[in-house]
């Protein structure tokens, strides 16, 4: 099992920037591809970024990449995204996830364990 605590969620205005945290416990993260999700009041879970077990390979949303950054740090068993140049449309509550395979990794269905969430809210 894996237990996943995201944190660094808030109030920032747009262009403003804000750094996830996604911290596991129970089992190394090494093992796992990490995603991040998002969902907004009223829409569906959607995928927004991925990274391999080593972090060698990232895979961005298009209404995200050039703006967000996902990376990992095995050693502290934790997962991050950077979100830069943040938009109003990008309110909404993070989850991260992880997955033991890197395969089909914007799918969320994908994924074996999830956090509770972290909202991030983006004021016009």
């Amino acid at each position: 099992q894996v237990q996943l605590v995201e944190s660094g969620g808030g109030l920032v205005q747009a262009g403003g920037s804000l750094r996830l945290s996604c911290a596991a416990s129970g089992r190394t993260i090494s093992s796992h591809a990490m995603g991040w999700f998002r969902q907004a009041p009223g829409k569906e879970r959607e995928f927004v970024a991925a990274i391999s077990f080593g972090g060698g390979s990232t895979y961005y949303a298009s209404s995200v990449k050039g703006r967000f950054t996902i990376s990992r740090d095995n050693a502290k068993n934790t997962a991050y995204l950077q979100m830069n140049s943040l938009k109003p449309e990008d309110t909404a509550v993070y989850y991260c996830a992880a997955d033991y395979s890197y395969q089909r990794i914007a799918a969320r269905n994908e994924y074996d364990y999830w956090g509770q969430g972290t909202q991030v809210t983006v004021s016009s």
